[in-house]
């Protein structure tokens, strides 16, 4: 058994409206920055133990599809390394 690092990332779909970012939207042009757009989403890691890297990825993204990430409004990205 080897230990693996899964990153995931999950952000808000497109289309779904972010409240979050539309307020550091402002904040940030309040404060003189010219971004255009924000979107808030939340980074998640994980150690799981498998056989192997491609075991490591399935389980992954196992995880993301049914508890990290809430598939009506949430996509996600993870990478796995091992550690």
């Amino acid at each position: 058994m080897t230990t693996y690092r899964a990153s995931f990332y999950v952000g808000l779909k497109e289309g779904v409206l972010d409240p979050a970012g539309q307020a550091t939207l402002q904040v940030l042009h309040q404060m003189g920055f010219s971004a255009t757009e924000v979107r808030i989403g939340k980074w998640i890691q994980v150690m799981i133990d498998a056989e192997d890297v491609v075991r490591a990825q399935a389980i992954a993204e196992e995880m993301g599809h049914r508890i990290l990430a809430n598939p009506v409004m949430e996509t996600f990205d993870v990478t796995v390394t091992p550690v």
